[in-house]
This record gives structure tokens, sequence and C-alpha cells, in this order.
């Protein structure tokens, strides 16, 4: 450590042992409080601020800064305090005491202090050094944590939300954001801070911590602030950049990963469906879709989220997985949003998108396979079977027809599947092979089903196993060929006028097995043939005479000759 060349060091204990030495020739100083670390010392013509108390040999107090409340602040070195204590100060270091004993030639001489010091006393100080600076000194700065990776730093004209501890050079708590649970917020290189921090923030990264120490002159200066920071004091902040961006930012995509194949991206006016897990700058979670076990799902481009998701979503592939950064002024400005987004919060999105669609979408067909011999394909009103493999987008199974001992059938146009598988097992040939994409709207719908949740767009692998010519919308037996001349003759098997069930069955029956005619396929024959002979016999009696049987042909053209 630097020491002034003129001090007599001496401890007051070793000047006791000596006894009465005489007059003191120079200052006596006993630095028996010094502090572990120490950075820097009192030099000539360094601007000090220090306590004191000021006594007599006896004891007796003639002065103290303490009384006054005060430090006591000014150069060292340059004449302006006693030379004793000018000399006494010198080499002292921060939050260091020191006893010392001044002659009367170094104090006030022959002359004194009216009313105060005698003259030709020798004088005692205990003091504390609480701050210290020159005119030369610059801003310090030491980084306490970097983190590894940092994609941007504080620029001039970025608004910055940061922690900090604020102390006086010797500790002193004077203010902290933790205080108030709240970031302090503002704009960077506008003059809104004091100099010294408009200077330390500059170069910082999102997780940094710093240490920044302002001088008086790039701090509060000579008028101080308040109560709590003196005139001319050193300021100490600890400080962690939780935020930044800057008003004319737009949002930013990083981390991207697409899928090797992307047919589609999405474009305003899709319906997404899509995970996210949402965090700010500092990794604190504010919200997931996760947490929830259900996609979120919107409209992009019309309004419905926030400016920035509306911008973010734009162009994915299903199965594309993205971060998306925001700005506050495309996010919840400065208002922020509930508990747990603050005001003028950037936000990050990490979004995995499941799938997408738009409301004009149809069912998209893709032949896998397809037999060479294709003569007959499937029609509405067919009765087909047929295996069949669900999916959603990402992947995940949902049912299959090879979970179960027989195969699916179904009549086409039937109404008995959803509208977009319908569509797909129309026009197939008996082998053929499909890959089917159906959206919400021909599938589920937003509600979903059992199973499916609401929206989703669904992946269907259907192969077409077997299928039977159908029967017109209405019917249940249709004739192949034309009917007797004399049907109600043909249908009396007994002769006898009227036409029990069981001879209306038979009847029935004995066409189709000779090809002359064609229940509806897929149906119970029993309970078809049940269900036209209740048509026939109008009065319900159990039988059915000449005047009740018609065919359907003509119970139709009659119908349209009344509605006419």
């Amino acid at each position: 450590m630097l020491r002034a060349p003129l001090l007599l060091l001496l401890s007051l204990s070793a000047l006791h042992a000596l006894g009465d030495p005489g007059p003191l020739e120079d200052v006596v100083i006993d630095r028996y409080d010094v502090p572990k670390v120490c950075p820097r010392e009192v030099q000539i013509g360094d601007f000090i601020r220090y306590h004191y108390n000021g006594t007599f040999k006896d004891g007796k107090k003639f002065d103290s800064s303490y009384d006054r409340g005060n430090a006591v602040a000014g150069f060292v070195g340059v004449g302006r305090l006693i030379t004793g204590m000018d000399r006494g100060l010198q080499g002292m270091c921060v939050n260091e005491r020191r006893h010392l004993i001044v002659p009367p030639h170094l104090g006030y001489g022959s002359i004194g202090v009216t009313d105060l010091i005698p003259p030709d006393v020798t004088l005692y100080f205990d003091v504390i050094l609480v701050d210290i600076w020159n005119k030369d000194d610059k801003l310090q700065i030491t980084t306490i944590h970097k983190p590894e990776n940092c994609n941007r730093t504080v620029q001039n004209s970025d608004y910055v939300r940061y922690h900090y501890n604020g102390t006086l050079l010797d500790g002193t708590y004077f203010d902290s954001s933790y205080s108030r649970s709240s970031t302090y917020d503002t704009y960077v290189g506008s003059g809104w801070l004091i100099k010294g921090m408009d200077e330390g923030l500059l170069g910082m990264c999102v997780g940094e911590q710093r240490k920044i120490i302002v001088p008086p002159f790039l701090g509060y200066g000579e008028k101080g602030y308040g109560t709590i920071i003196p005139p001319q004091a050193s300021l100490v902040f600890d400080v962690l950049l939780v935020d930044l961006h800057n008003p004319k930012d737009g949002i930013s995509i990083e981390n991207q990963v697409i899928p090797k194949s992307c047919k589609r991206t999405s474009a305003t006016g899709d319906f997404v469906r899509y995970h996210y897990n949402g965090t700010l700058m500092d990794g604190s979670l504010f919200d997931s879709s996760y947490s929830r076990n259900t996609t979120y799902n919107t409209y992009i481009g019309m309004g419905y989220i926030i400016p920035g998701m509306d911008q973010g979503l734009q162009g994915v592939c299903i199965g594309e997985k993205r971060r998306i950064v925001i700005p506050p002024h495309l996010g919840y400005g400065e208002e922020g949003a509930g508990e747990k987004i603050p005001h003028s919060a950037v936000l990050i999105f990490d979004i995995d998108i499941i799938d997408f669609h738009n409301p004009t979408d149809k069912v998209e067909i893709t032949v896998t396979h397809k037999p060479e011999d294709c003569n007959v394909t499937s029609r509405k009103g067919d009765f087909v079977k047929y295996h069949y493999n669900c999916s959603l987008l990402d992947g995940t199974r949902l049912f299959s027809s090879h979970d179960y001992e027989n195969s699916q059938q179904v009549t086409l146009g039937a109404n008995k599947v959803i509208e977009g598988l319908d569509t797909a097992l129309m026009d197939m040939c008996v082998g053929e092979r499909r890959t089917v994409i159906i959206p919400p709207h021909l599938g589920h719908g937003e509600n979903g089903a059992r199973g499916v949740p609401g929206s989703a767009v669904l992946h269907f692998e259907v192969e077409l196993l077997h299928t039977e010519a159908g029967v017109p919308d209405g019917y249940m037996f249709v004739w192949l060929e034309d009917p007797p001349a004399n049907l109600f003759e043909a249908m009396d098997l007994d002769k006898n006028g009227e036409i029990p069930i069981e001879e209306f069955s038979t009847f029935i029956l004995n066409q189709v097995a000779e090809g002359k005619g064609r229940l509806m396929p897929g149906a119970d024959h029993d309970k078809s043939i049940a269900d036209m002979f209740g048509n026939q016999d109008r009065n319900q009696d159990g039988k059915i005479t000449p005047e009740e049987l018609k065919l359907k042909s003509d119970e139709d053209k009659e119908r349209i000759h009344e509605e006419l």
C-alpha cells in the first residue's frame, strides 16, 4: 500500500509504552481497524468523505461530525484541512478506522479556536473513511456473471428492465428494486438515468450481473439526492439485467426445427392448433399449454391473439417448432397482463405446431396403391367394407379397424361416418389404398369426439376390401329386372287373395336369390322386409290386398302428381 512520506506510523500502545516522550514532531497514526480488501487508498488530490470524533487528551469532546449527521467532505493535501488531519487521512481505505494524535503545530497552533480549542493543545481524532474519489476517475464496471449465450447487448435508445441494489461506497444501503418486488424500467441513453448508470448498462446481456461504481460527478454530484444520498457520494450498484428491447424491434424467430416434408405453410385466415411454453427473458414461465394438456387453438392474422403471435405463426409448417421473441409493443405493452406478465415485458414463446387448416379446405386424397384391374368403383349408396388407421397430424394414433375382429362397413352417403371419410371412400376400387387428410369441418368439428380433440385435422389410411351396389335413397329393395306383369298374383303364393308377411318375405328372398332384385346392402334383411311389408299393409291388418300393393316407383309418381 502507498504511504505518504511524512507520516510517522506509531501505535498508541507503543506511544504509551514510551512514557512521556515530550512534544510530538508529527501526527501519530493508529490503524486499528483495516478492511481485508482495500482496492484504493487516499492520495493527495483525492476528494473524501469521513466521519470523526474530536477530543482532547482528557477525553473531552470538542467536535463531532456525527452530531451534525453529515460526514465531512473535502480534498486531501491541498491545504483545506489542518496539516495533521491532511497527513493523517492519507493512505486510508474506505471503512478503515484510525486514531490520530495531532500535535499543536500541526493543528491550531498557539492561536487555537475561540471558545472551542485552546492554544497549544494536542488533538485526538477517531476517524472512519466512508468515501473516496478523484476528478480523474471513470466509471468502474465489474462483471460478476455473464451468460454463455448473448445474442444482443444493451445499446443507446433500448428500453431495459433490471433489478439493482444500491449502496454508498462504505456499504450503506440507500435503495433496492428487490424491496419493491419490481424491476426498474427505463430507456438507456435518453437522459432518464444518471450518467453513470446510462454508461454502466451499455453492453449488458440479459441475465448478466455487474457491479457498477459511479463517482459523484456521474451520479448525483454536489446536491446528492434527498436524505438518502449525501452530496458528493460515490454510488455502488449491483445490477441484474432482466429484459431489453428497442421500440423499433419486430418479432424475431429462433431455433426453428422444420420437418423434412412441408407441403404447405400457414397463412392469414388459417386455424392453427399448437402447444407452447411462454417465458420471460429471465426464463420465468408465465404460461404453458402443456400444463393444461390441450393445445391452444386460434385463427391467425385476424386479431384474435397478440400481434406478435399473429405474425409469428405465419408461414409455419405442420410439425414445425420455433421460438418467437415478441417485444412489448407487439405483446401486452406497458400494462402487462395479470400477475405473471410484467409491464413492458419481452415474451418468449417456444411453440410446436400440431396442425392447421383453412375453413375452405377440402378433403385431401392421395392414392398410395391402385389395382391394375379397376373397372368398378364405389358410389353413393354402395355398401362397402374397409380397413383404416386414424391419427392426428403429429402422428398421435387415435383408432384403427385392425384392433377389431372385423373390418369397418358402411353404406356410402347414409350419414353413418364423418363427411370427410364418406367422401374419401367414394370412387375407390376394391384393393385400393389411400391416405386422406380431413379438415375439422368435414370431421369431428370444433367439439371433437371421444378421443378426438376439438378442431383436429385427421389423417386416415384406408383400404377398400369389398363393395356391393346400393339402392337409391328411400328404397330398401330394387328390381334388377322388370317386375312380374301381375305382381300381386306372383306374390300371392297360395292364391287366396291376400298376402301375409310369410308369403311376402318368401317372395322377396326368392327374387334376391334368383338375381332379379336386391335388398339394401349392409342392412338386416328381415328388418328391411318387415319395413317394406309394413309400408304396403296400409290398414295394418297383417295382410296385403291387391288394392294396397303398389311399387315404390308408382308411389313416387303419384306423390309428384299430387304435389303438382
